[in-house]
Order: structure tokens, then sequence, then C-alpha cells
């Protein structure tokens, strides 16, 4: 992961909730939806998760809006900084730490029922061994049976037609307007990210531009390192079967008397 990834999020940090229409309906809807998802997939009510990659908090406080016990990290700390102070606004009690997917043994203390890594933030991983390295810490914070859930975009669909520039969505009656320009590397395997946020401020227009460079990394990648990591039971759910906006996948972490039950 490039330094560009930190430094993209210090810098959307104040403007993050302006990608979504409304953020608050946005965490309402997030978090209905996995909860949906996850209480499928295990015994109780109110599981411990750790969100690993939770931004301004949008997965965290949804989620510890329907109680559960959520420690919340980032690679970010100004994303940090500003998740504290919205969930406290929204009274919701959540853990937050500053730390690295490929550190999360080091920096965050117990483990999980649940490790939740959302909106398209593995595909940072440009590597095999990071990528590798962020799994196992993953699988290192996970209890006996715990589930690990990742959502990222579609790249089995997007690298057939390898998109350049994504629909600008209109927001505050046209007076915001949001999209992202795609310049992808030659091999196809990894893109960089344009990020506008182009809004009317006090009669004039305002363009904000951030950009970090993503991974392609597509269902079968995925699944094989997944498995080398040691996971198993992995399951992907496509947004026509979830209703969750991104491909989900979900995996276990199975001792070796479970594995060979």
């Amino acid at each position: 992961m490039e330094d560009s990834a930190q430094q993209f999020y210090d810098s959307m940090a104040s403007d993050y909730h302006l990608i979504f229409k409304d953020w608050d309906q946005a965490i309402e809807w997030q978090g209905e939806a996995l909860y949906n998802i996850i209480q499928k997939k295990i015994k109780y009510n109110t599981p411990t998760m750790l969100d690993c990659s939770c931004g301004i908090g949008t997965q965290a406080i949804g989620l510890a809006k329907k109680g559960y016990q959520v420690t919340a990290s980032d690679i970010s700390p100004t994303m940090i900084d500003r998740a504290k102070v919205e969930a406290h606004l929204r009274g919701v009690n959540i853990q937050f730490e500053v730390a690295d997917f490929r550190t999360l043994e080091k920096d965050i203390k117990g483990q999980f029922d649940i490790v939740l890594s959302a909106d398209n933030a593995i595909p940072h991983l440009l590597t095999d061994s990071d990528l590798e390295k962020a799994l196992k810490n993953m699988y290192l914070k996970l209890k006996s049976d715990g589930l690990l859930l990742l959502t990222i975009r579609d790249y089995d669909e997007m690298v057939k037609n390898r998109p350049e520039v994504t629909q600008p969505r209109m927001m505050d009656n046209g007076k915001r307007i949001v999209f992202q320009a795609w310049d992808w590397a030659e091999d196809f395997k990894t893109y960089t990210v344009k990020h506008f946020i182009i809004q009317e401020v006090n009669g004039e227009w305002v363009t904000k531009h951030n950009e970090t460079k993503y991974r392609a990394l597509l269902r079968d990648e995925l699944n094989q390192f997944l498995l080398k990591t040691g996971y198993q039971d992995i399951e992907w759910l496509l947004p026509e079967q979830s209703g969750f906006y991104q491909p989900i996948v979900m995996a276990r972490k199975l001792e070796k008397d479970e594995q060979r039950a």
C-alpha cells in the first residue's frame, strides 16, 4: 500500500460525507444491510467487531447502533479524529485506533467475532505480499469460528470494459457534483483514481481533487489469497443477492479440529 492511500484519506476526511447524497441515511442503510447479512452467519445478537478500514465511521456507527460492540481502526489519523466526533454526536460507544491493515496484530488488542473491511479498502494493497500480510493480520484478530467480511468493487466486470470515468452524481439540487476519473495501467491490473467533488459555495464553484491507486482485484485472486492465509467457507454475495452496493466476500477462521470435523 503506497503512502498515497493515507494521504488520500487524510485529505478527504473533512469532505468525505459529501460523496453521499445523505450521509446519515447511508449510515442507517449500510448498517441495516450489513446487519441482515451478518446475522444470518453468526449465533448471537451483540457480537464484537473490528472495522479495520472505518474511515469516518459509516459502517462502524451503523452497526454500533444495531448493538454490536465495535472497535474501529483506519490508517488515516485524520479520518479517525473525525470518526470519534461523529460517533459521539450519534451517541454510540466505539473504540477507535489508528492502525494499518498489515499490523493489526500488533496495533489492536484482543480478538473479535467479526472483522470487517468495507468500501473497497482492500484493493489499496497493491502487492501480493501486502495483501497476504493484511489478510493474515485480520485472521489473527478473529476468534475461532470468526467471520471475515470484505466488500470491494466488481473488478471481474470492470476489467472487461475498463471504464475511464464514473457517471457524475448531481446532489443538493445540482449544487454538488461528485465523480471519478480512472487512469488504468498498461497491464490493467492497477488504476489511479482521480476523485472530484465540485461544489457551489457562496455563489462560486469550488473543485476539490484527490487521487490514489487501487489494484483491480478479481474474485478468484482474492479467493486464492484467502485460502492461502487459512480461511475456510468462502462465500461471495453479489449486489443482486445481498442488496448491498458492492460485492461481498465472507470467510471463516476455523481451527484445525473444526476443519477436520
